[in-house]
């Protein structure tokens, strides 16, 4: 494979380069090369030279091409050649990022340049550091004072009241949480201040979930602005971008070609994209033969799954097969100090880990050491398809991405996948064969986890119920039909004990209970206080005179009920709810006085004493210990 190249539409770009190289900031030289980069990328070259200069970019370049420091250069860049500081309380930049690891992955790459930059890396010193040598900083010294922005771990005071004391230049964020404190009336982001706004992974933050929380963004920041947008697939978001405000901007593609040049990949080179053919209950042996037979074993593997609540099932079911391995659950649902927790676990493991996980870790994530990286079910957005295999393979190390697919029907992926310009082949080596016995074998030890807790088996029912749901909302739905799916393998996959009541099953004439013989009376949670809620509940409807259900729940009209319309309904109120006492509270808190707002502040750390000191008590399971 030939590499990479950049394709920038002005083809003065090459030329911009050389007239700008010798105005780089020395120290950002010295920083690049001190953090092992020998020279820059084609998209580093290529963007540098045309943000700096006062124009707007939309990078497309394959995952592990640079794209980080091709923004944080020149944004760094435009702030440190100000003719005079900004103003206290007033932004120079921003970057976007649409999740809470790829920004906190900015900022740390940010705070490894700017520990090259004097004036910048004193006051980013914490004050009892006993190695740094004391340095009085004037304020008309030009320096990137930056500000992590992520909901879920402060509150939103907090976060006011650190911007209020440190007045940074620079700001990375989540959408949500930009957004609060971009309404606060003490946050200015005027014209002769502002200098450059950065979305990464673009075309997720212009995905439903993410375009009104960044069109109010747009509307609070001056139009006369630098705007960039970073993504591995943001040509799929082309139509999108007259929104976000861009003028005239420079297109720069990096691609991957073949020797002959005759194709165009969206992955980079030193990336292997196979598929392995495989019946859903061959689908865990077949990972467990590939994490043995791969040579050198992989010390980090990443895994795919469609849904939380399967990841919180298959968390539990897996380490029985894999008993070799740490496996680390992370996924969207989980509470923000776990998913930090867990995240921090997975990239500083020494050992064999596995990370489960869903899209969440899909964008922009570069963990070291990840040689693998297998799809046990393909993402149901097919952008996601070279986000998720581009965590391996990254900076010219080799990778493995292996995407596990269903005999038949779901084969047709592979042409989807090759007319979006990212071919896959079939696994040669090593050669994965699962026989039925193997198969068998795996879903017995499965069920006998399962047996053991009967909060097991509601997770296993909740989680393919969530799966089957996902499934059904596949965007390549002609290739995923549900009605084509098997359903009896599907559950020996899963280890269910019985299938769920589900409307997707009303039309299925196959043997509900799997084979599996469960006295449901006796089948206990394994927790007390939950088995003896269990136990009264169905005295009552025993007394009742009600039929109790073979699961020992409530009668099938109530069970029957539609799942997926109420989950929707409960989402919307409950997110119509968190907005409606988010703007409650920013307006109370404008209207407060510095007194009042330290007065809040102090009870807003009494609170979180006692969480954590609940925290601290409580035996649920959240994350893995440091």
């Amino acid at each position: 494979m030939a590499p990479a190249e950049a394709k920038p539409i002005n083809r003065g770009a090459s030329r911009a380069w050389d007239a700008l190289t010798p105005a780089l900031s020395e120290w950002i030289l010295e920083a690049i090369s001190s953090m092992g980069f020998a020279r820059m990328t084609p998209v580093q070259a290529s963007t540098i030279p045309l943000f700096v200069g006062n124009k707007d970019v939309v990078v497309e370049a394959v995952t592990g091409s640079g794209k980080t420091l091709a923004f944080l250069i020149p944004v760094i860049e435009k702030l440190l050649r100000l003719e005079e500081p900004i103003k206290k309380h007033h932004i120079g930049a921003i970057i976007v990022s649409p999740t809470r690891e790829l920004a906190s992955q900015i900022h740390s790459v940010l705070i490894q340049l700017l520990g090259f930059h004097g004036p910048s890396a004193a006051l980013l010193r914490p004050p009892d550091d006993e190695e740094a040598v004391p340095q009085e900083i004037s304020s008309k010294t030009l320096k990137v004072v930056p500000q992590l922005l992520l909901g879920g771990s402060t509150s939103t005071a907090q976060d006011l009241s650190t911007f209020l004391k440190t007045s940074p230049n620079l700001i990375i964020a989540t959408p949500g949480r930009l957004l609060e404190l971009l309404s606060s009336p003490h946050v200015h982001c005027p014209q002769s201040s502002f200098e450059a706004l950065v979305l990464d992974e673009a075309d997720r933050l212009l995905d439903l979930g993410f375009k009104d929380d960044v069109q109010k963004i747009l509307q609070r920041l001056p139009k006369q602005r630098r705007t960039g947008l970073f993504s591995a697939s943001v040509s799929e978001a082309v139509d999108q971008l007259i929104r976000v405000g861009l003028r005239n901007p420079v297109r720069i593609s990096v691609k991957v070609k073949s020797a002959s040049g005759a194709l165009e990949k969206r992955t980079p080179a030193s990336l292997q994209l196979r598929y392995i053919l495989t019946p859903p209950s061959h689908k865990l042996p077949a990972l467990c033969q590939l994490l043995e037979k791969l040579q050198p074993s992989p010390q980090k593997t990443i895994v795919y799954i469609a849904t939380c609540y399967a990841v919180d099932y298959f968390q539990h079911v897996i380490p029985q097969l894999l008993p070799a391995f740490t496996i680390v659950p992370l996924h969207g649902k989980q509470p923000p100090h776990v998913r930090s927790k867990n995240f921090a676990k997975f990239s500083d493991s020494l050992t064999p880990t596995l990370l489960l996980t869903t899209d969440v870790a899909a964008r922009g994530l570069d963990i070291p050491q990840v040689d693998l990286v297998v799809q046990l079910d393909p993402p149901t957005d097919p952008k996601a398809f070279i986000h998720r295999c581009g965590r391996a393979g990254r900076a010219g190390r080799k990778g493995l991405a292996v995407t596990m697919l269903v005999p038949g029907g779901e084969e047709d992926y592979l042409h989807f996948l090759a007319v979006r310009q990212t071919p896959v082949e079939a696994l040669a080596a090593p050669e994965i064969a699962v026989a039925a016995a193997q198969a068998a074998d795996a879903t017995a030890r499965i069920r006998e986890v399962v047996l053991r807790d009967r909060a097991l088996h509601d997770a296993a029912q909740r989680g393919f119920v969530s799966w089957v749901r996902a499934y059904s909302k596949h965007q390549a739905s002609s290739i995923f039909r549900v009605k084509d799916l098997p359903w009896e393998d599907l559950g020996r996959a899963w280890g269910l004990l019985k299938m769920p009541v589900m409307p997707e099953l009303k039309k299925w004439d196959g043997d509900r209970s799997l084979g599996v013989g469960v006295d449901w009376e006796t089948y206990a949670y394994r927790d007390k206080q939950r088995e003896k809620h269990r136990k009264e509940e169905m005295e009552k409807w025993k007394e009742g005179g009600q039929d109790v259900e073979l699961n020992g729940k409530r009668p099938k009209k109530e069970v029957s009920e539609a799942w997926s319309q109420k989950k929707d309904t409960k989402a919307t109120r409950e997110h119509r709810r968190e907005k409606r006492k988010a703007k409650r509270e920013l307006e109370r808190e404008a209207k407060m006085t510095p007194k009042e707002m330290e007065e809040m502040m102090e009870l807003h750390k009494m609170i979180e004493q006692v969480r954590r000191q609940t925290a601290a008590q409580d035996d649920t399971f959240e994350g893995f210990d440091d």
